[in-house]
Parts: structure tokens; sequence; C-alpha cells
């Protein structure tokens, strides 16, 4: 029977496993698109929704309007995405894609939290429940029960999570 010693390292071990291999994921895509995780995934977004305001890209990947506007001005002043004023309202501003991030994404290598997703959904229902129970009480112990986090692994990029009321 092994120790608490043993066994708390080893969920310390397997923490940093988890933390390593995001890292790992967020690396390989900056060598590959030159793009950040955050930022893939805000491409692809206005890639799914089309033509789209901030507000609705900030909605779809749980990120803050303030957090999306900062990506989209690096997506943008890479030529990524370009944005305009809607001619029916000069004071909306769209995005939609350039040739060069419809390229990117047709070259990007799928995410962690999308082969994550897929190896989860093939578990038992009961050992779905486990992991998120299990995983829930670490983050307590580690004083994280209470942030607020959106579902996405980007590594040690700073990603806001969504927050109600804003524009």
């Amino acid at each position: 029977m092994s120790s608490t010693a043993d066994l708390t390292e080893g969920v310390l071990v397997a923490l940093r496993r988890i933390i390593r291999a995001s890292d790992l994921r967020s690396r390989q895509l900056a060598k590959q698109t030159g793009l950040t995780t955050a930022q893939l995934i805000v491409l692809r977004a206005i890639a799914r929704l089309g033509e789209v305001t901030t507000r609705t890209i900030s909605l779809e990947v749980s990120l803050s309007p303030a957090t999306v506007t900062t990506i989209m001005d690096r997506l943008s002043e890479r030529g990524f995405i370009e944005r305009y004023r809607s001619a029916t309202d000069r004071r909306v501003v769209h995005t939609r894609l350039t040739r060069k991030g419809r390229g990117t994404l047709d070259v990007a290598p799928a995410l962690l939290q999308e082969e994550f997703t897929q190896r989860f959904g093939d578990l038992p229902r009961a050992e779905q429940h486990k992991l998120v129970s299990a995983l829930d009480q670490v983050a307590r112990m580690m004083d994280a029960g209470e942030l607020d986090c959106a579902p996405l692994l980007t590594g040690t990029e700073s990603a806001a999570p969504a927050r109600s009321g804003e524009d």
C-alpha cells in the first residue's frame, strides 16, 4: 500500500504532466501556425460563424470582449482577419477571415481540448462523473474551486472568461 506522501507525489506529478502537455501543444501550435491557442480558437469561431461582431465571438468562445478584442487586434495586424464597419449601422464592426486566415485554419493541428473531448466521450458515464468529481476536489484543494474559467486549454496564455453584461 502506498503512503500518503507517495500518493500526494503521484497527484502532483499527474498535474504537472497535464500542464506540460498543454504547454507543449501550445508550442507545437505556435511553431506550425504562428498562432497562440486562444488566437486559433477565435479564428475557428470566426470561420464557423461567418462575418460577426466581437460580442458574438466573445460569447461563442467564452472569453471576455476585451480579451477577444486584443486577440483580434493581433490577428488583424498579421493579416488573418479583417474588420469593417456595417453598412447599415456604422457603430457596428464586423470581422471576417482573410485568405491567409483560411489557409492557416486548413493546416492547423487539432487542439488539445478537441482530442481530450473525444477521449473523454469514449469513457463510460460513471467514469466521466468520477473524473469530474475528482478534478473538482483537486481544484478546491488548490484554492481554485471558485475561479471562473473558460473550458479552453490555452497553455500559458492569458484568457479571461466572459462576463455577462459586457459589450
